[in-house]
């Protein structure tokens, strides 16, 4: 149900995490899983420590988009950073989608740092058994 299209994806990955934090014109990209249960096409992306509010799911005719930020968290002005290994900044997927979802009944749902998005399969794409005519009734074919 996923078209992988760019085979040089991890090595634009590996120079992003090389050039730091990711911005909205270069966001960097985010952890994900996709696997088809039952009728359905789950696509889970990590996004551990983002506000629900910062992210952002778009599709435009088959292709998904979704961003997020991950912002600082407030500091004091006399804390001094010890360590900081949790990446800040922007992230972001883009997927293109076979024509056998059905977008339009997309399900989007976030929950311990993990946005996961429940894409059904089209009616026109589930298996169905094809009855065959015979006879008089051989020209008639149904789905």
């Amino acid at each position: 149900m996923l078209m992988r299209t760019d085979p040089f994806r991890e090595f634009d990955r590996i120079a992003r995490e090389l050039a730091g934090p990711g911005t909205w014109s270069r966001p960097s990209a985010m952890p994900m899983d996709a696997y088809r249960e039952g009728d359905t096409y789950v696509v889970s992306f990590d996004l551990p420590g983002v506000d629900p509010e910062a992210i952002e799911v778009d599709i435009e005719r088959n292709m998904l988009t979704v961003k997020a930020e991950r912002r600082p968290s407030a500091k004091a002005e006399d804390v001094q950073m010890e360590l900081s290994e949790r990446p800040l900044g922007v992230f972001s997927r883009q997927l293109v989608l076979a024509d056998t979802l059905d977008t339009e009944h997309l399900r989007a749902d976030y929950d311990t740092g993990v946005l996961t998005l429940r894409i059904p399969i089209a009616e026109r794409a589930k298996r169905r058994r094809i009855k065959i005519g015979h006879g008089e009734s051989r020209k008639e074919i149904t789905g």
